[in-house]
């Protein structure tokens, strides 16, 4: 078995987000699977052009000449696809929709009607599982409510499905040096190498760790507080 991220953070390896996904990992490389972090900002990615291309001239490969090549070759040959990425306009960042976009050669452009909506056909046998890694920078989870929906979609579109949910709202608790964090940010990291390994074990995530996962590492009004004071800091410097 191997589990493969792409990771779609502009920070790349200093992300929150590959805070989450290193923890991760630690616990399916504990429970015997080899995994591989990508982060997409260090690829050459363009834009899809909508050429069609990928689906009538070179069916299966995509006209550009970009890592793309290489990136999904690794995604038809992987087990499980980590997602990962910030929280940006209530939705994933631009690189990691444009990596998505390019994904589409993956499917074949013939359809059919599958619970009353049309979908493209498979181009493989198997496809890949999908667990979806994100933080955001606001305190509450609901923030996350338009990304659950989206990657539900984007796995039924794929002949797949999400088999783990870790969002993280208040994602730059994760790097705080805070002594008083010190004990919650242990106890959650701790929680991301026991998702690591249920979803090697157990091939999902259960109900009853996504929602420990979603457990508030402080109180929103003071993490709210800790935003406003941090940018009255540095706003402060500019004068």
């Amino acid at each position: 078995m191997k589990i493969t991220c792409f990771n779609g953070s502009p920070r790349g390896k200093n992300s929150n987000s590959n805070i989450m996904v290193s923890e991760f990992f630690k616990g399916a490389q504990e429970a015997g699977v080899e995994v591989e972090n990508i982060f997409l900002v260090e690829k050459e990615i363009n834009y899809c052009r909508a050429c069609l291309s990928c689906w009538i001239k070179t069916p299966g490969a995509c006209i550009q000449k970009d890592d793309m090549v290489e990136l999904l070759k690794k995604v038809v040959q992987t087990d499980v696809i980590v997602f990962a990425t910030p929280l940006y306009a209530d939705n994933v960042t631009g690189l990691m929709k444009t990596f998505i976009d390019r994904m589409i050669p993956t499917l074949d452009p013939h359809v059919k009607r599958v619970d009353g909506e049309t979908l493209h056909l498979k181009r493989y046998k198997k496809y890949p599982k999908i667990v979806v890694i994100s933080n955001s920078g606001f305190p509450e989870q609901s923030h996350f409510q338009t990304l659950r929906l989206y990657f539900r979609r984007l796995a039924r579109n794929m002949h797949s499905e999400v088999i783990g949910e870790i969002f993280r709202g208040g994602g730059e608790i994760l790097r705080s040096k805070n002594p008083r964090l010190e004990s919650p940010i242990f106890s959650y990291k701790k929680l991301l190498q026991e998702a690591g390994k249920e979803i090697v074990k157990a091939g999902h995530l259960s109900r009853e760790t996504m929602e420990k996962l979603e457990k508030p590492l402080i109180p929103h009004e003071k993490y709210a507080q800790g935003m406003n004071k941090y940018f009255d800091i540095r706003l402060s410097q500019l004068s």
